[in-house]
């Protein structure tokens, strides 16, 4: 079987830094964990740990069992305030969010509990029995690559905006980011993000 790229569709996940775009993301499947407040603390920590504690013993299984052969997909995040009016996410301590990790479409419900089950029995890592696989249909949606720290993402937040409501577009959509740096290796002004929101027509 041909080696499977979680990756494949390349304009999701190689946009540009310096201009926003527009892009129809399909359904796709995530291992996934949610949560509210404390965002970096303890808690959302081990829901990272339980998502990868997951996902690289489901990607072994599948080489295995399926001769299925792929990268792990970068760490995503949706991050929400319940307040409307919030619309940048500024206070991390009350924010909600939802941890998600990609799958294949080939990885199956089945592999998935079975592989949970062994990690249970040899690790149990904090949170593994809270992890869901589920589809998360996003739709249209606008995005640009931020690279630096994530407490200077606004700017880059504030361009999205602007570029949406230039096309015609009004945000919908949490604020999603994609981490494709490791916080703990990477020099935090080399950190790449990419932020999206899902967008849709204005009406009128």
């Amino acid at each position: 079987m041909s080696p499977v790229d979680s990756r494949r569709i390349d304009a999701l996940y190689k946009p540009s830094s310096k201009v926003p775009c527009v892009v129809d993301v399909p359904p796709l499947r995530f291992l996934q964990l949610t949560g509210t407040g404390g965002v970096g603390g303890p808690g959302f920590q081990d829901a990272v740990g339980a998502l990868y504690g997951l996902a690289y013993p489901v990607k072994f299984a599948a080489k295995k069992a399926l001769g299925l052969s792929y990268k792990v997909a970068p760490l995503e995040g949706l991050y929400w305030n319940d307040d409307p009016e919030a619309s940048h996410p500024d206070d991390r301590e009350s924010l909600a969010w939802r941890l998600m990790i990609m799958l294949p479409d080939e990885v199956s419900g089945e592999l998935v509990e079975a592989t949970r089950e062994k990690v249970a029995a040899k690790k149990n890592p904090p949170r593994l029995a809270e992890v869901r696989l589920q589809t998360f249909s996003e739709g249209t949606v606008v995005q640009i690559l931020h690279i630096g720290p994530y407490a200077d993402e606004t700017p880059a937040i504030d361009r999205l905006f602007a570029f949406a409501q230039e096309r015609g577009y009004e945000v919908c959509g949490d604020h999603h980011e994609i981490y494709l740096g490791d916080p703990n290796r990477a020099d935090p002004a080399k950190l790449k993000t990419i932020l999206r929101y899902g967008v849709r027509k204005r009406r009128g």
